[in-house]
């Protein structure tokens, strides 16, 4: 019987997850080729042997997604699998109507397909959009384990972006000069730092099975940090859902947040602080409709500034964590609020960008006010750092998790914005992991 011929669909992440979990080795299947979407830079690229396995001796091409049709006519594709996150559902539906035009079937891989257990209890946080408050609240539920004396090991969703993919198959983070060693973009960074200096050993890559070996020797309890708003790779034992009342409705418009929603044990309300009462009550009912049974907690994210002084009064950019402001879809984030809250005069950035900056404002035509903190290499970072130092402005505020100051040449006065979770009222996330820790006998 001849194998049905694939291609993977995705952004470098969940689509190189798929395959390392049920496509490689499996007989049944041969991979084509992935399609790269998203992320500039990725596609272009070989998902090497070390990786493919014994069936892929040359690996496997990543080609940019707008080549679909014609690869689906040169290899004799007869399925597709849609593999990457953050997509309304009528992107969803249009890139079905055109696999199903050219002739393959579409498939969504679930949880049951892609999920591996571990041998330690896993908890995971993940959100229904980009830009939910994740990253805090994994920093969150990181230090109250802490505190209650367990070693948590934080995973993170893959984000290889690097060009040789070799060197990223399994990543263990437990100081900064880590990210140095492997050659961590910007993205990254901002994820890694906060956790590598709160003290919890942090794994990333590639191939999860393998990462999932690795961290679950050194564990009392697994983290699991989600990207986007994609679902957990590993079958976790509490799931956590970030939701977000600035974006009402998105908890449940989304691909695959809503999936997250409906699984979820506990689901975080953020950013109250800042959010229409009318909006969190709308994301309130919705997660009432959709899945009754979780634990709703109210939680806000309080701004603070490094340097008010540095605002008030002036002309300013400000500089926001890329993906949230990009195909997350906020036209705003930390950095602009804190700007208007200080009396800045915020500038629009858009004149003075230059290169792959210029080009992510003609894609993401909605950002106007704000300079996404791209950097997914180092021309792109290169090209960041020309951008704000081009612009006609007295200061920079920048709300990016990470001190963009260590990584780029600065000439212009800055001060960061800083943000972390706080619950609101019972229960909160003490409360929760109390009862997981009770639960699992860690203590």
């Amino acid at each position: 019987m001849s194998r049905i011929k694939v291609i993977i669909m995705g952004a470098a992440g969940r689509d190189f997850h798929n395959f390392n979990v049920h496509f490689r080795d499996n007989e049944q299947y041969e991979v084509v080729a992935f399609t790269a979407e998203q992320i500039p830079g990725i596609e272009d690229r070989i998902y090497p042997p070390e990786l493919a396995g014994k069936l892929y001796p040359k690996g496997i091409k990543i080609y940019p997604e707008q080549k679909l049709p014609e690869l689906i006519k040169k290899f004799d594709v007869q399925q597709c699998i849609l593999a990457y996150s953050d997509l309304p559902y009528d992107t969803v539906g249009h890139k079905i109507a055109l696999v199903n035009s050219s002739g393959p079937d579409m498939r969504l891989m679930g949880p049951t397909t892609t999920m591996l257990k571990s041998t330690k209890p896993v908890i995971a946080v993940c959100a229904v959009r980009t830009g939910c408050g994740k990253s805090q609240t994994s920093r969150r539920v990181n230090s109250l384990l802490v505190q209650m004396g367990l070693k948590p090991v934080n995973v993170r969703h893959p984000m290889p972006y690097d060009p040789d993919l070799r060197t990223q198959i399994a990543q263990r983070y437990a100081r900064l000069e880590d990210m140095d060693r492997y050659n961590c973009t910007i993205e990254e960074r901002e994820e890694y730092e906060p956790m590598i200096n709160a003290g919890v050993i942090l794994y990333a890559g590639v191939d999860y099975g393998k990462i999932l070996e690795m961290a679950q020797k050194e564990a009392d309890v697994i983290t699991w940090d989600g990207g986007n708003n994609d679902f957990p790779f590993y079958k976790p034992d509490l799931h956590i859902v970030i939701t977000d009342p600035h974006r009402p409705g998105h908890e449940v418009g989304y691909y695959p947040g809503e999936t997250n929603l409906r699984m979820a044990d506990v689901v975080i309300i953020n950013k109250i602080d800042t959010a229409n009462y009318d909006n969190v009550e709308k994301v309130r009912e919705n997660i009432t409709k959709t899945n009754p049974r979780a634990i709703i907690i109210d939680a806000a994210s309080p701004l603070t500034v490094g340097d008010a002084s540095v605002i008030r009064g002036k002309r300013v950019i400000a500089i926001e964590d890329g993906p949230t402001v990009t195909h997350g879809g906020m036209p705003y984030g930390a950095a602009y609020i804190a700007a208007r809250k200080h009396g800045g005069t915020i500038v629009d950035p858009r004149p003075f960008a230059v290169g792959s900056i210029r080009d992510t404002f003609q894609k993401y035509t909605h950002v106007r006010e704000v300079l996404p903190a791209m950097g997914y290499g180092k021309k792109q970072m290169q090209e960041l750092e020309e951008t704000i130092n081009k612009s006609d402005v007295d200061s920079i505020v920048v709300g990016t998790p990470i001190d963009l100051t260590h990584l780029l040449r600065i000439s212009k006065p800055s001060t960061r914005v800083r943000y972390d979770l706080q619950e609101i009222g019972k229960p909160d996330l003490t409360d929760v992991l109390t009862d997981f820790v009770k639960k699992h006998n860690l203590k």
